[in-house]
């Protein structure tokens, strides 16, 4: 079952927003390779501190396999600390039935 992410990275200050624009370009280059990946869209609203983000995977297993690597990744680490506001639809029966959740990263409180 295809696996959809949409919402929002909200940058506290205008520091957070350039680490963003500085490594977004490599961010999106290496998800759109993965296997799995149906279309990976991030993009800058009217506020300059919060970027829209859209992906769609084929799948649960290519879904989190883009979230392992992403945490891993440079952006994963240089992007940590920003805030994200995502809700995920689509994950497969197999991940519910277990009552295994899937941890976006990083979390927030």
């Amino acid at each position: 079952m295809a696996v959809h992410l949409d919402g929002e990275l909200v940058c506290r200050d205008p520091q957070e927003a350039a680490v963003v624009a500085r490594h977004l370009p490599r961010h999106t280059d290496l998800t759109r390779a993965e296997a799995g990946c149906v279309s990976f869209e991030v993009t800058a609203t009217d506020d300059p501190l919060v970027w829209r983000v859209q992906e769609h995977f084929t799948d649960g297993d290519s879904f989190r396999a883009h979230q392992h690597r992403s945490a891993r990744s440079q952006w994963g680490q240089v992007t940590a600390g920003i805030e994200r506001r995502y809700t995920v639809t689509g994950l497969d029966e197999r991940t519910r039935a277990a009552g295994r959740r899937i941890e976006l990263w990083p979390r927030h409180p």
